[in-house]
């Protein structure tokens, strides 16, 4: 792209370097199209719905559709909406002073017109990044009119204005996108007659203010998203409104593990070494809490629960490397505890489960441990470590237990190579955490016992 400060910075100068106006629907499609011809990936960040979501939004974007995402919590939905802008032109050229921001070869406010007519090719061009032309609005029941449409703006009727005059309109936030896309999130929490003032804006492009109609042929892209609950519970989408829409699309969680990976790698922010195997244990009981029945899946189990676990076993690592002095904190399984304890609170449970949230999580921990520990060391003959620990060689560990306490407290056994080969454990904090992993696997594997001394901490014996 050029730089803004060589650009036409006049109506004439844009004509004449040989500008052409678009919609925003045909921007759209055709940058789509460029980068899907390119071999360019559109959706940066966006994991999972290479083979579902994306394909759908895709074909729904090439038709000029304005669209609303249907899906649980936590599923990427707002996500996948702000990735959209990222499809504009990325400069565009607006009338300079322009309160919705029009294309100098459209003016469609009176100023602007009027404007245009007086100036006609000295009409001041501004450039606009596409990072402006997205607006976002969390929709909420004490949402008006006035926010998304517009209302009589007093100021200019105190000016001498008369009421019935179109300049004394405050334009909302759809006015305002004008020529860019607008998304509402959670669309329906908006009172119904909330959306009713939505009906004109999507079909025949114009807004109505106080009894009179302004004719704006307003150039924007609607986009919405909802949780299917709350089409029962909290609100719904009025039928006018969702024929509308010319696409519905149903998001889901990570269907493979390694998307669920991908997504905790991609948004967590650690402030300590997480090795990939916590993180697997993580990914599996979030998924084991999605096909959990004690647990509601109407509400569903967000992807943000196992950020926030990520997240939380991170700083359990930090913490006890600040309490026992260890310069590199790794987090080990020891610190999966935390999680039940920290995010109880995320997961809503069904009404006959009161009173049993610990043990639910707990038992779903312990068995997505199980499964990581049993998959990632097959093949391994642990028989070594078991004899050890039979021969009256306990393994203490815990919060309060350094990864070369740990360690120190092992026989040197070729078995625990082995061990850190097949986990990528390279220094003292990973090879303690991947030593930890085969104990608690064969624990739950009930080849070894586990019991908690008088301090808390976790005996393997």
């Amino acid at each position: 792209m050029t730089s803004p400060t060589v650009r036409p910075s006049t109506l004439g100068e844009l004509r004449a370097s040989g500008h052409v106006h678009r919609s925003v629907k045909d921007e759209i499609r055709q940058n789509l199209l460029a980068a899907l011809r390119d071999g360019i990936d559109p959706w940066p960040g966006i994991v999972g719905f290479d083979d579902t979501v994306v394909p759908q939004l895709e074909r729904a974007l090439l038709a000029g559709h304005d669209v609303v995402l249907l899906g649980e919590r936590g599923q990427g939905k707002t996500r996948l909406l702000r990735t959209l802008p990222l499809l504009l032109d990325e400069w565009t050229p607006v009338i300079a002073g322009s309160e919705l921001g029009e294309h100098p070869y459209d003016p469609i406010t009176p100023a602007s017109i009027r404007r245009a007519a007086e100036l006609g090719d000295d009409l001041p061009v501004a450039w606009r990044h596409r990072s402006e032309r997205y607006a976002e609005k969390l929709a909420t029941p004490d949402t008006s009119v006035a926010d998304l449409v517009g209302d009589i703006d007093p100021v200019k009727v105190a000016e001498g204005r008369s009421l019935g005059d179109p300049e004394t309109i405050h334009f909302g936030l759809v006015p305002r996108a004008h020529r860019g896309i607008v998304a509402v999130n959670e669309l329906p929490d908006l009172a119904e007659r909330i959306q009713v003032s939505l009906l004109n804006v999507m079909e025949e492009r114009d807004i109505q203010v106080r009894g009179y109609t302004l004719r704006l042929p307003l150039d924007v892209l609607l986009v919405a998203s909802a949780n299917p609950e709350d089409y029962t519970n909290r609100g719904r989408i009025i039928t006018p409104l969702k024929d509308r829409f010319g696409a519905e699309i149903r998001t889901h969680y990570p269907t493979q593990l390694d998307d669920e990976i991908a997504v905790i790698e991609q948004e967590a922010q650690l402030q300590s070494r997480v090795p990939d195997f916590l993180l697997e244990i993580l990914a599996r009981f979030t998924r084991l809490l999605r096909e959990s029945t004690s647990v509601d899946q109407r509400s569903g189990v967000s992807a943000r629960f196992a950020v926030a676990g990520a997240e939380t076993v991170a700083a359990a690592a930090m913490r006890r490397g600040a309490v026992l002095g260890e310069a590199d904190p790794v987090a080990r399984p020891v610190d999966l505890g935390t999680v039940v304890e920290v995010l109880r609170g995320k997961v809503e449970f069904e009404s006959g489960e009161e009173g049993r949230e610990f043990e639910v999580l707990d038992h779903l921990l312990r068995r997505a441990t199980a499964d990581a520990a049993r998959t990632r060391l097959a093949g391994v003959d642990l028989g070594p470590l078991v004899a050890a620990v039979e021969q009256g060689r306990p393994v203490v560990t815990g919060d309060r237990i350094t990864a070369k306490a740990l360690l120190d407290e092992l026989p040197d056994l070729p078995v625990l190579d082995v061990v850190a080969e097949r986990l990528g454990a390279d220094g003292i904090g990973t090879r303690a955490a991947a030593v930890e992993l085969a104990l608690e696997g064969l624990y739950l594997a009930r080849r070894i016992a586990k019991h908690a001394d008088d301090d808390g901490a976790a005996v393997y014996s």
